[in-house]
């Protein structure tokens, strides 16, 4: 029974060197961990960038537009004669023509017929001027004798007169009725080319009847919108380059700008003369620019600009080699290089490629970019 009290003693005693035994093993690693020398990891650059500086550049001043492709005018080619067939078209849409070519022709049979009555109506009216003449001169002779009364000799005279008068009447009628002969033939008021035909052989048509409609001399035009507030830019003369909607690109020169502005767009019209063998089609759209000079400009190359929430940005190198984001304002562009209006300075050293990896802050690796190969002789 004394044994019990002895086995306690011995089971405290176990568990307090074992407590002790795991304490000092914990103080021991730790004093380890003390002695141990503190390695400090190497920030790594996040990419290898190039980097430049902005660029003077002269860049061309442009206006852009847009606007329908028209005639410069349009000849409307009727018909003159009334109530005739026409029997001849000689032209179709597409047409070249000249002045003066005959474009269709009517049946010209009875005027014919009336313009030989007419020719045979002068003929007489000639004879009887020529008796009633002999008569009048005859009078006058004898008039100095009295052998005729006064009476005689004034119905002589008149009869002289209305002679002559009926000469002239039927001169007019049978020019008339050769006017009308030459109506049977239509003819092309201007040289341009035909672009609707509503001619049909057969068709007995009235006087003013619309046969063809024309391009005049071949001639297109740019109507380009432009608003009220560019209008003090624009001369006459200057030069637009148009972008049609088949992908051609047209030189163009501003013949006219228009003294009046809608009230409506506030937009006025510019009149820009298309060449003749610019392949455009009247009634197409097309986007153009105007040529209006150049200014100097601060440019950076394009892969340097980024969007990001809706504004554009450069970035900057500091000099501990991170990058800083500079918000930027971007003008035209020409090539691949962007004029920067705002936000940078041609001492600015910034990101030329690879900004679109980068964010603000970032740690990067700088290479100078390389300069551009020097012009050949040709180029110089």
């Amino acid at each position: 029974m004394k044994l019990k009290p002895i086995l306690v003693i011995a089971t405290v005693a176990a568990a307090l060197a074992a407590g002790a035994a795991v304490l000092l093993a914990k103080r021991s690693v730790a004093n380890t961990e003390k002695t141990k020398p503190v390695v400090v990891a190497a920030v790594k650059p996040a990419l290898t960038v190039t980097i430049t500086r902005p660029r003077a550049a002269d860049l061309p001043i442009t206006l852009s537009a847009n606007g329908n492709i028209v005639a410069w005018q349009e000849a409307s080619v009727g018909a003159e004669a009334n109530g005739l067939r026409l029997t001849e078209v000689h032209v179709n849409v597409g047409d070249e023509v000249k002045q003066g070519q005959v474009l269709a022709k009517f049946a010209a049979a009875t005027i014919q017929a009336d313009v030989a009555q007419a020719r045979a109506s002068l003929a007489e009216a000639v004879a009887n001027a020529q008796e009633s003449a002999a008569n009048g001169d005859r009078a006058r002779r004898l008039q100095p004798t009295g052998a005729i009364s006064a009476q005689q000799i004034n119905q002589y005279l008149t009869a002289e007169q209305a002679g002559k008068a009926r000469v002239q009447a039927a001169r007019a009628t049978l020019h008339a009725q050769q006017l009308r002969m030459q109506h049977t033939q239509v003819i092309a008021p201007d040289s341009g080319v035909i672009s609707v035909r509503m001619a049909t052989v057969g068709a007995v048509v009235g006087t003013g009847t619309e046969l063809f409609r024309m391009i005049r001399q071949g001639r297109l035009e740019w109507r380009a919108e432009v608003m009220s507030e560019e209008l003090g830019r624009m001369a006459p003369g200057a030069m637009a380059t148009l972008t049609a909607a088949n992908g051609r690109k047209i030189q163009g020169k501003v013949r006219m700008i228009a003294p009046t502005v809608d009230p409506q767009t506030r937009a006025a019209l510019v009149y820009v003369d298309l060449p003749k063998d610019s392949g455009a089609k009247a009634g197409m759209f097309a986007t153009g620019q105007f040529e209006l000079g150049s200014s100097d400009a601060l440019t950076v190359p394009q892969q340097a600009v980024v969007m990001r929430d809706g504004f554009t940005f450069v970035f900057g190198m500091n000099a501990d080699r991170r990058v800083a984001q500079i918000k930027v304002a971007t003008g035209r562009r020409l090539g691949d290089r962007v004029e920067i209006t705002s936000g940078v300075t041609p001492d600015t050293v910034i990101v030329a490629s690879g900004a679109g990896f980068l964010n603000d802050g970032d740690l990067v690796k700088d290479m100078p970019q390389a300069p551009a190969p020097a012009a050949s002789a040709a180029e110089r």
